[in-house]
This record gives structure tokens, C-alpha cells and sequence, in this order.
């Protein structure tokens, strides 16, 4: 097994990487909280196959080079195919992404599927396309991830991602929900990973940005203003600002949930708690 990060061997992801200190400690720091993540939510199974899902977006360019680094160092034994679903929205470049996997020498699927159209066709105007977009957009991965034996789809969420999910859950939806590291899809024959769980967005950012990956921008949702997630985003972003390290306070709170110190009794037997015998004071 090769060590962890040796400076002398490199996958051709990082080739060309900057080589400051710096840059140097966040390349570490991002692949760390990958394993980490990774070993943490036990998403390891033995000669699996991972579809993992590029959007041409910093999130998924640093997904799948903290994934191959640890697959480069012996650390995460799976086969790994990178896929990307051109949905058909006018003026994609359709080939930076093909370009850029066959100069890495990463195994691909591009899939082309027009859910643009349908996202326009039936969605009233002013009102927002992620919901109906992404629910298109998982069906056809799920079915891309059958079809190349694959027993996971691998996603570029990192750590904001779920902060503002959780808040978006807490604000419009009425319960305490986010997205988890690891879930089983409703079929229950592909598991939906998401190992940049424990990463900052701004380190994916700057990541990205240093190795100048060719970003690709969503024109589709980033078109419109007004949306919940941008709404709480900015939120976080005051909390942020007047409290440094707030963000990361808050994601260890999900990590330490305590259901006997909420109000939902389907998680807790509130009935059923009783006082210990003889506490009775005379």
C-alpha cells in the first residue's frame, strides 16, 4: 500500500499542482476529510463500483481527484467511472467535460438526456426548477448506475451543502432533516454516497480555482434569484462573518444529536420514562 500523500507519485488529476505550502495543506486537508468520511460512514464495500457523478462544478472536480488520490495510494479499493448527464441546457460545452476525462485517463460515461425541456415545459415561470430538475436528474443516474453495474452514486455535496439543507428543512419544512453521508435509495439496490461531507465549500472553491479544472456553471438554477438555498446561504454566510468557525460549530451539532433533548417521541420513549424507585422525598 503506498503511503498516504507521497510527494513523489501523483495522479494525473494533480498534475501541475501548485507546490506552496498551502496549497500543499489543503490538498491534505481535503483528501483527510474524504477518508475520513469515507471510513467514518462506512461506505467501503470490496471490488464495488462507484459511479461518481461530475457536474464540470468545483464541488464534483474536487470529489473525483480527492477520490483518486486516495485510490492512487491504495486507500479506497473500488473501481471508479465518472459520469456526466448533459441535460440538454442551451450553450453546455458539451465536450470540456469528455476533453478533460480522456486527458486524465478517467473512465467515463457521458449521457445526454433533454430534461431542460421538460424542467421548462412544466414548471410555472418565477418558480424554481431544483426540485423537478434534480428529481430527473437522480432517476436517470440511478438508472446510468444499473446499467454500468455500479452499487453507488457518488455525489459532490460537501459540508455547506447539508448545513443549508438542514436549515432549508428546519425553515420551510417543519422537521429536522438533511442530506446524509450515505443513504440506500428507495429500491434498495444503490446506496447514494456523499464523501466531501466533512469538507468546507470554500476549500473545494479554492481548490478547484488552483487547479483550474475547466468550472462549469449551472445556467439552468443560477439564473434565478430569490431561491430558499441562496436565501439561507446568505444567512450563514452574516453568521459566518460575525462569528468565525460558526459553520463548522453547527455541522458538529449534527453529528451529535440528542433525542432525549428534543420533542419527537417516535425517536424517544418520553412516555415511558419512569423515576427511580425511592426518590420520593418524607
Amino acid at each position: 500500500m503506498r503511503a498516504m500523500l507521497d510527494e513523489t507519485e501523483i495522479h494525473p488529476l494533480f498534475e501541475g499542482a501548485p507546490t506552496t505550502t498551502e496549497f500543499k495543506k489543503l490538498r491534505k486537508r481535503i483528501v483527510r476529510y474524504t477518508r475520513e468520511a469515507i471510513e467514518q460512514y462506512g461506505m467501503i464495500e470490496r471490488d464495488a463500483k462507484w459511479l461518481v457523478c461530475l457536474s464540470g462544478g468545483k464541488d464534483s472536480y474536487t470529489l473525483l481527484a480527492a477520490l483518486y488520490e486516495l485510490k492512487w495510494r491504495g486507500l479506497l479499493p473500488v473501481e471508479l467511472i465518472a459520469c456526466n448527464l448533459d441535460q440538454g441546457q442551451p450553450g453546455f460545452p458539451a465536450t470540456v467535460l469528455p476533453d478533460f476525462l480522456e486527458r486524465m485517463g478517467v473512465p467515463h460515461r457521458i449521457e445526454y438526456q433533454d430534461t431542460y425541456s421538460i424542467v421548462m415545459d412544466k414548471v410555472p415561470q418565477g418558480r424554481t426548477f431544483c426540485a423537478l430538475c434534480s428529481r430527473l436528474r437522480r432517476g436517470n443516474l440511478y438508472r446510468i448506475a444499473r446499467e454500468e453495474g455500479c452499487s453507488a452514486v457518488v455525489l459532490g455535496h460537501h459540508r455547506d451543502d447539508i448545513l443549508e439543507t438542514f436549515f432549508m428543512n428546519l425553515f420551510h419544512g417543519g422537521r429536522l432533516a438533511t442530506m446524509p453521508p450515505k443513504l440506500l435509495n428507495e429500491e434498495g439496490d444503490l446506496f447514494v454516497y456523499r464523501p466531501l461531507a466533512h469538507v468546507a465549500e470554500v476549500d473545494c472553491e479554492k481548490f478547484a480555482k488552483a487547479m483550474n479544472y475547466p468550472i462549469i456553471p449551472c445556467d439552468l438554477c443560477g439564473s434565478q434569484d430569490g431561491l430558499q438555498r441562496q436565501q439561507v446561504k446568505q444567512i450563514l454566510d452574516g453568521w459566518e462573518k460575525n462569528s468565525p468557525g460558526r459553520r463548522q460549530v453547527m455541522f458538529r451539532a449534527l453529528m451529535n444529536a440528542r433525542p432525549s433533548h428534543l420533542l419527537d417521541p417516535k425517536l424517544f420513549d418520553f412516555a415511558g420514562l419512569m423515576r427511580s424507585a425511592g426518590t420520593d422525598s418524607n
